[in-house]
């Protein structure tokens, strides 16, 4: 038998195995990859794409730009202009120490806070709002991951401190917070926009539908205020108030005709550039948001509504006391020892007895119908948020002392918007029609007869008295025009009870006289030493009336005359004055040229801006940079020939 041989044993085929092993580890690893794309794709997709969404995709609302506001002649008075905001996403900060001290050094910031807000464990921090132009070029050249920069809307003022609190101002999100911006608010924003963006590893935005759609724009306003007018007004209450030490001052400058407002002054001055620097006293809106005992320029109201009702003539005389008369217990006091006066004449000396008599003939029911329709006691037709009612209590809780004191204003407080509109009527025959601020806004509240106007004719002819006729009034004359007044010395009602020794001088003038064209009103709080306001207020309304016919080119020729040669003597008269005689629109002059497009190459875009502004044109910008490099129109070219202005943008001085 032939000996076993392991060559013929038989043998494991590992190959085979092997195969077989390799062959089921892919089919586990291909199916563990189709249940994952399974459970990716179908069990979790949803969810998994709406998390990819939010980090990839984001719904980004924008404002339109805020509408501009223009005077009467379409020059601007506010404006937004395109500015950068410095932002950061502190989770994209690769270095946020580097980082925080390189943006201390271009924004002016503690690198403390910039370090702890580029660590802060949130989505997004703002890092600075509205930098300059610089600034903003200057991060932009960092390029540091995280940190970006955004286009944002900032309001400008080109005018400075012009019907500053008239305007009021915005916040730093465009908002109005104060002023007209807060009452026409919703007017003047634009509209929102919804705008979906996706944004790249370093968080820039990249739009899907291409650029990002402009939003709409907001409405534009244009208010009655002449910004001349304005200046004028606002240079003579600064003297009038800074002369006689006062608190504060007010003005308005009334259009008869119309009843356009076109100047709304106030001092202290308040620049809405540049708000945080002014406290709320400064930016209030005094004219109408202040109620004060108006005192004796409420009078002409009293003499109107007895005529009207025949309780007196402008002949009936009334036993003035010899200066004092006493009342349920009450002393009231004339400032000179008069007998009898007429009704005509205790307008023109300010007999508070004679008003008091007045009053107390036409009796509290009737008095009281006349003020509330002359608007007293309610707020007037005007778009301005918050506005006072004042202070009118009803007849039926008046004692015969009220109805005495309320004749000579005191015991009522009023605002100055109340009183304007009132001596509207008044210089209007009698139809009271509300006052305007803004152009071309349909009044809500329709024009009323309130008195006849045989009845106003013969105010006004006293009311002409009091300034020509050596009444309280006189330093309101104008020479060459018969002027028209009353002044107000209301004593301030002290914080301990009764009145004190403080004063609100104030006057009210008609130019001209019997048929008024323009009414002019200034009021002054707690002037000293001297508080009568035929002294501290009827000069300063004097002033203002020179320069707004001046302008207007209605100033008489021997008045005109008469207070440029004052002018050149160093009278305040002529200093006010502008120095042209007739009714024509020209720009208000920007530092680099009058008439005529400035040149602006070289100069820092928002300055530039602001030259086209005040000459009511709103250039296109073309270009990234913070320096205007090239013009249109030319310098030298007129401003009626500039009605559209490019400017082209460079990140250094010079032409390009």
């Amino acid at each position: 038998m032939a000996a076993y041989s392991p060559r013929h044993a038989k043998t494991r085929d590992w190959c085979r195995i092997r195969l077989v092993v390799v062959g089921v580890a892919f089919g586990l690893f291909w199916l563990g990859l189709w249940g994952r794309a399974f459970s990716v794709q179908i069990l979790d997709g949803e969810r998994l794409a709406k998390r990819a969404n939010r980090q990839h995709l984001a719904s980004e609302f924008t404002s339109g730009e805020r509408g501009r506001i223009f005077d009467s002649r379409g020059r601007v008075l506010a404006q937004s202009v395109q500015c950068r905001s410095v932002f950061a996403r502190p989770l994209d900060v690769e270095d946020p120490q580097r980082a925080a001290r390189e943006l201390s050094r271009v924004l002016g910031i503690s690198s403390r806070q910039l370090y702890e807000d580029l660590t802060a464990h949130r989505p997004f921090v703002w890092l600075e709002r509205q930098v300059s132009d610089r600034e903003a070029a200057e991060v932009d050249k960092l390029d540091f991951p995280g940190v970006h920069l955004v286009t944002e809307y900032k309001r400008l003022y080109p005018n400075g401190h012009l019907a500053g609190q008239l305007l009021g101002f915005c916040g730093l999100d465009g908002t109005g917070l104060e002023g007209l911006e807060l009452s026409l608010n919703d007017a003047l924003t634009g509209q929102s926009s919804k705008t979906i963006v996706q944004r790249d590893a370093r968080g820039r935005m990249l739009y899907l539908n291409g650029d990002m759609e402009d939003s709409g724009r907001g409405q534009d306003v244009h208010l009655t205020i002449d910004a001349d007018i304005q200046a004028v007004a606002e240079r003579a209450l600064e003297r009038s108030v800074t002369r006689y030490s006062g608190k504060s001052g007010t003005c308005l400058v009334v259009d008869v005709d119309s009843g356009s407002i076109l100047a709304w002054a106030q001092y202290p001055y308040f620049n809405p550039n540049i708000y945080g620097q002014y406290g709320p006293d400064i930016w209030r809106n005094r004219i109408a948001l202040d109620a004060l005992e108006p005192g004796s320029t409420f009078k002409p109201f009293v003499i109107a509504a007895a005529l009207q009702e025949g309780v007196v003539a402008p002949d009936t005389k009334l036993d003035c006391e010899g200066g004092r008369y006493r009342l349920d217990g009450v002393t009231i006091r004339d400032t000179h020892d008069y007998d009898d006066l007429t009704v005509s004449t205790i307008l023109k000396k300010s007999s508070n007895i004679g008003m008091s008599k007045i009053a107390l003939e036409l009796g509290a029911e009737r008095f009281y119908t006349y003020l509330r329709r002359l608007g007293f006691g309610e707020r007037l037709d005007m778009p301005l948020a918050g506005q006072s009612r004042g202070i009118l209590r009803d007849p039926g809780r008046w004692q015969r002392v009220d109805t005495a004191s309320i004749a000579f204003g005191q015991g009522i407080a009023t605002t100055a918007l109340q009183m304007a509109q009132g001596y509207l009527c008044i210089a209007d025959g009698g139809v009271l029609r509300p006052l305007r601020i803004v152009e071309n806004a349909a009044p809500q509240a329709p024009s009323q007869k309130v008195f006849d106007s045989t009845v106003t004719s013969q105010v006004l002819r006293m009311l002409r008295d009091v300034v020509e006729a050596d009444g309280t009034g006189r330093r309101a004359r104008i020479d060459g025009m018969d002027v028209g007044g009353k002044t107000g010395t209301a004593q301030k009602a002290s914080a301990s009870g009764g009145y004190g020794n403080k004063y609100l001088a104030s006057f009210v003038g008609l130019f001209p006289a019997e048929t008024p064209r323009y009414l002019v009103m200034v009021m002054v709080d707690e002037p000293h030493p001297q508080h009568y306001g035929g002294v501290v207020a009827a000069p300063a309304v004097r002033d203002i009336a020179l320069g707004a016919m001046a302008y207007l080119g209605e100033l008489p020729d021997v008045a005109a005359k008469n207070a440029f040669a004052a002018g050149k003597g160093g009278s305040a008269y002529g200093r006010t004055l502008p120095r042209r005689v007739h009714r024509k629109a020209v720009p208000i002059t920007d530092a680099a040229g009058a008439h005529a497009v400035p040149d602006v190459v070289g100069m820092p875009l928002r300055q530039g801006i602001a030259v086209f502004a005040n000459a009511g044109v709103m250039p296109d910008l073309r270009g990234k940079g913070y320096i205007i490099g090239k013009q249109s129109p030319a310098p030298g070219t007129p401003w009626k020939d500039a009605r559209r202005a490019v400017l082209w943008l460079s990140d250094a001085q010079g032409r390009s």
